[in-house]
């Protein structure tokens, strides 16, 4: 009852509002202080051909962020929308007040485990950026923060933070910073055991993975003008050796690069709208060779994830909906695939994760999301049940390879965003 008490009150406090505003452009309309009419922008031609059409925009220039004329009109729409707003200042306020009552400021996300330690992130009341914090061992182990966001962002009119990678042995961080606001990320490492940064700043970063051996790293960079990710680079800390490993020269294929739950794989995905390709090395050997596990075709599409000496495959060849298979690491040519999970007409595959013991299959099925587990041992597949007719379920932090208990997210329109862990061998 308190959920829909809060969403009624955020509708009658809205129309109060916009009725507000209706009214002080009426009154000043009719002789307050704010003029009549917003300002109104020149209009300047552009004419562009494409493929045999003619597009006419009226207000092309508008785009030039440096030029005065744009900027003297962007700052003349704040003063009149500042001046039609002004009588609505006390409403303003006391709508902000009223949503922020209902915010738990000072708040701390679910930690999950990776490795040694547990990581979550905590948020204080007054500060708008989140700390990310982690304790080793166990909950009741001394809290360490590791990143302040709100203190990266000081000096800043914006700050982000993209990728977050701990080492093997959760020494370093890997972690990438955007104060643009257009997802231009900067990676950065930090010895977590002093604090300090190291030297190597890499801009345009948007995907990386640690090797074994804790010093290693791959990282995939965008174009500077398109924004493409197209380069894959091998990195060795604290030295000069930076190794360009793969450069995508097709304009359809973006890439992206991660490693498997189990730690042994680093991937690099190709992929376009239709089409992908999958290569992979050795975790535990950075300086091997990329190889292929199926060459792109077009209109295949799969990805891959590793467990043991098998590589699972989703893909869509012979399989609208995806199916997946299983190949050998020794050779996974599609001569070698053999059915894991069949190909289900009513039934979207959208994912595999893959643990010690278990596989989870995130599902949809008549318009509704669902998690099928799958035990090795009995070869057996259950679904977790959820007892609403109506949800958002979806898997959430699950970094570790070796665990019986697998986390998922799940929210309806009467229950608020949750999280479980699902025990997958007793189905608690």
């Amino acid at each position: 009852m308190r959920n829909k008490s809060i969403h009624l009150l955020t509708v009658v406090l809205f129309v109060s509002f916009m009725l507000s505003i209706n009214g002080a452009v009426k009154a000043q309309s009719n002789g307050g202080a704010a003029p009549n009419q917003p300002p109104m922008a020149e209009k300047k031609s552009k004419t562009t051909t494409i493929h045999g059409d003619t597009l006419v925009d009226d207000y092309f220039w508008l785009r030039e962020k440096t030029n005065p004329a744009v900027l003297a009109h962007l700052k003349a729409e704040d003063a009149y929308t500042e001046t039609v707003m002004k009588p609505t200042a006390a409403l303003q306020e006391k709508l902000y007040k009223e949503m922020l009552s209902h915010i738990k400021q000072t708040d701390t996300n679910v930690p999950y485990r990776w490795g040694n330690h547990f990581y979550y992130t905590r948020t204080e009341e007054g500060k708008q950026y989140p700390i990310f914090c982690r304790k080793r061992g166990s909950l009741e182990a001394p809290e360490e923060i590791v990143l302040d966001q709100n203190e990266l962002a000081k000096g800043q009119k914006f700050m982000s933070i993209g990728l977050f990678v701990p080492s093997d042995d959760g020494n370093l961080l890997a972690y990438s910073t955007d104060n643009t606001g257009y997802r231009q990320y900067t990676l950065q490492i930090k010895d977590l055991r002093n604090g300090q940064l190291f030297p190597e700043r890499v801009e345009r970063v948007n995907n990386l993975a640690w090797a074994s051996d804790n010093k290693t790293y791959f990282y995939v960079t965008e174009d500077a003008v398109t924004k493409r990710s197209d380069k894959f680079f091998r990195h060795v800390l604290g030295t000069d050796k930076t190794d360009l490993v793969y450069d995508e020269k097709d304009e359809l294929f973006d890439i992206g690069t991660g490693r498997s739950r189990d730690k042994a794989v680093i991937f690099l995905e190709l992929y376009s709208k239709t089409s992908t390709e999958v290569r992979y090395l050795p975790a535990n050997d950075p300086n091997a060779s990329l190889k292929v596990i199926l060459p792109r075709q077009p209109e295949h599409e799969y990805d891959v994830d590793h467990r043991g000496d098998l590589f699972y495959i989703r893909t869509n060849k012979g399989a609208k909906n995806f199916r997946i298979v299983t190949a050998p690491v020794s050779d996974p040519s599609e001569k070698n695939w053999k059915e894991f999970i069949e190909h289900r007409p009513a039934v979207k595959l959208d994912a595999i994760s893959l643990f010690a013991d278990h596989a989870v299959l995130s599902e949809w099925e008549n318009g509704l999301q669902h998690l099928e587990i799958v035990d090795f041992k009995t070869n057996k597949r259950k679904r977790i049940q959820f007892l609403e007719p109506v949800y958002s379920a979806g898997l959430s932090a699950n970094r570790e390879f070796n665990t019986s208990v697998v986390r998922y997210s799940y929210n309806s329109l009467v229950t608020p965003n949750s999280t479980f862990d699902y025990d997958m061998n007793n189905g608690k």
